[in-house]
């Protein structure tokens, strides 16, 4: 009689290291839009497309790299370092090749790489700093985006429409710290819900001060105004829905404000 062949079972699917994937999914739209913004600003060029692959892809090697020295230096956590870390090299070379003023910029973002690569190492990637000085190094590349190109120190920064585009964006941004935290991380702490609203209030004053003071255009400052009001509506608001919203419904509504803010601020600058 025939025997049954033993039964073979398929080899385990090799799972991929840490590292390779960020799990900070909000963080694209932050790094995307001033980019966006910038190059719109300035009138988008092949440049500027190389700028945003070489700036994501260098996101990819600082998220491994913070992962790396958070995990005290493991070797399994390497890998996708040195892999970003060359892509990021490669990249940057030629951006630099194609516009050398960007070496402007580098002593800027070389210090607050520097102060978040030490959040990681003390475990505080999650600290108020790191999301700070995070927001702050995304929120300049409208500038850089803006300048690219350009002749000069610190190509963008002497144009007043980009930095009014850069502020704007800077302010939406660094209210979502604080609002997120309320919602996931730090999710009942009455503290961090008063940070919160009491930050998206001072976006609120501040916006209708611009209302009375902005003669020549008060249109933009109406509309700032009322993005700013929807903002603290939405901070006041969301962290006290019960059931609390699921990470979906948080990351769907981040999607809509974003989309909202950079549409206002195109439209005011």
């Amino acid at each position: 009689m025939p025997t049954t062949a033993p039964h073979r079972m398929a080899p385990a699917r090799r799972r991929r290291g840490p590292g390779w994937v960020s799990q900070q999914h909000g963080a694209w739209a932050m790094l995307v839009v001033p980019v966006l913004v910038g190059a719109l600003l300035a009138g988008p060029t092949w440049r500027h497309a190389l700028l945003l692959v070489c700036w994501l892809v260098g996101f990819l090697a600082y998220n491994a790299a913070g992962l790396w020295l958070k995990a005290s230096r493991r070797p399994r956590y390497l890998p996708p370092v040195r892999a970003y870390g060359v892509a990021t090299t490669v990249l940057g070379l030629a951006l630099v090749a194609s516009a050398p003023s960007l070496l402007w910029w580098a002593p800027v973002f070389a210090v607050l790489l520097a102060v978040s690569l030490v959040c990681s190492a003390r475990r505080a990637d999650r600290s108020w700093l790191n999301d700070g000085v995070t927001v702050v190094a995304a929120m300049l590349m409208t500038t850089v985006a803006a300048g690219l190109g350009s002749p000069g120190p610190l190509p963008g920064a002497g144009d007043p429409r980009t930095w009014a585009a850069t502020g704007l964006l800077a302010a939406y941004f660094l209210g979502t710290v604080p609002y997120v935290k309320s919602l996931i991380r730090d999710r009942g702490d009455r503290t961090v819900l008063a940070v919160s609203l009491g930050y998206h209030g001072a976006l609120v004053a501040g916006a209708l001060g611009a209302v009375v003071v902005a003669a020549p255009d008060v249109a933009g400052a109406v509309v700032c105004a009322v993005v700013a009001l929807g903002l603290l509506l939405r901070a006041a608001l969301v962290p006290r829905r019960r059931p609390w919203p699921s990470a979906t419904a948080i990351g769907l509504g981040e999607i809509v404000a974003t989309v909202v803010v950079t549409a206002a601020t195109l439209v005011v600058v």
